[in-house]
């Protein structure tokens, strides 16, 4: 089963939505592993970018639901890019595990050309290059020659994972969207 542990804060609404009935505290965030993006109810006030526990009895009443990244506030999607960056320098060995280990989706694609500004040549390289792991992203970046900044490009990515219209998942966990009513099926009588 996929749990967060932690979540960074990307919005704090201290009144919660203006057209909500129940005035409750509101707070946006994105979880640290597999960048689920939760609505939460808060018990104490937090700043954007505050890395909190998901068990934070302290700071965090309850959680209310998941979220798309279409109900964001504006706020939370101006920061949500800076954000994925600060997680992605973070956990940094984790994502050049994925140089070191990504394989190929289909006969003519490859998990690594998923990356903004990763074409076939780029590949070709990569896979060259890491019969020695990657050790680092400037290792990466002095290995392979990407001129364009890494911790960036993996933030794209999963920007675009999160508006949910993508055909294949690397970084962010999907959940299932539930089955249309039988009722709107005709059965042609």
């Amino acid at each position: 089963m996929i749990k967060e542990t932690k979540v960074v804060v990307l919005d704090y609404l201290p009144h919660g939505y203006h057209n909500m009935k129940k005035i409750e505290p509101i707070i946006q965030a994105i979880g640290y592993n597999y960048f689920i993006l939760f609505e939460m109810v808060a018990n104490k006030e937090v700043k954007p970018q505050d890395i909190i526990s998901i068990d934070d009895k302290e700071r965090i009443k309850y959680i209310r639901r998941k979220i798309k990244e279409k109900d964001l506030t504006n706020f939370s999607k101006n920061n949500l890019e800076e954000v994925i960056i600060d997680i992605v320098k973070q956990r940094e060995s984790d994502f050049v595990n994925f140089f070191n280990k990504a394989v190929k989706i289909s006969i003519r694609m490859h998990q690594l050309e998923l990356l903004p500004g990763i074409g076939k040549k780029h590949v070709q390289i990569i896979l060259k290059q890491r019969k020695v792991p990657f050790k680092s992203f400037e290792d990466i970046k002095k290995r392979v020659g990407i001129t364009v900044d890494i911790e960036r490009m993996f933030a794209r990515r999963i920007i675009e994972e999160l508006k949910g219209d993508e055909k294949y998942y690397l970084f962010v966990h999907q959940f299932p969207t539930p089955a249309p009513s039988k009722r709107y099926f005709t059965t042609g009588t």
